[in-house]
């Protein structure tokens, strides 16, 4: 069965999902919600939501590169993309669209490859010039206002699977992806040998 959702998305939407090839996500306020925990001792706590993970994994297994690009300094965000075996990892950066830029030159892509996830007024100068735009529906309205889609999930509640699920029906990789985790041992899936 084919992955029935892709139309609902405007034609522009599917067309920058197409190109993808380097996936970048804000970590406070896009990959969580946005709250910060501290505990007694000062140590920072997060949540991070196990769908947005499995998407992010998905998202590498088909040969779309994952980074973190975050303003705040912090292991959280460095152990959560150890989990995921995500190896651009960018931490304290203060110039997040010279990081991103850096990291499609490294990997021979153009900005039009580049998508970035962001909720805030720290992710808008590289957003602006990715080619694939995206917010948490609950993004800062400044920012939210000026991005190609916006996911109808929150950040942190599921946003990044969201925007994950799109760029992998957009590109193709849906059906196969679903075929693999659904089919019966000893069947043969299409496409593989």
């Amino acid at each position: 069965m084919p992955y029935s959702h892709l139309n609902d998305y405007p034609a522009d939407v599917r067309e920058r999902a197409a190109r993808i090839r380097l996936a970048c996500f804000d970590v406070d306020g896009t990959l969580t919600d946005g709250r910060l925990y501290f505990d007694g001792e000062g140590n920072e706590l997060k949540a991070f939501h196990v769908h947005d993970g499995q998407g992010l994994a998905l998202l590498r297994k088909v040969g779309i590169t994952v980074a973190f690009v975050t303003a705040r300094s912090g292991a959280v965000a460095q152990r959560r993309a150890a989990d995921l075996g995500i190896e651009e990892v960018h931490i304290g950066v203060r110039d997040k669209l010279a990081c991103v830029r850096d990291i499609a030159t490294r990997l021979g892509l153009t900005m039009e490859q580049v998508s970035f996830m962001g909720d805030d007024l720290a992710d808008l100068r590289v957003m602006l010039q990715a080619g694939f735009a995206v917010a948490p529906s609950d993004a800062h309205r400044w920012v939210g206002e000026r991005v190609h889609w916006r996911t109808a999930s929150r950040a942190g509640h599921g946003a990044a699977r969201e925007f994950c699920d799109l760029l992998l029906a957009a590109q193709g990789h849906a059906e196969r992806l679903l075929a693999e985790v659904t089919r019966v041992e000893g069947e043969r899936v299409e496409g593989n040998a």
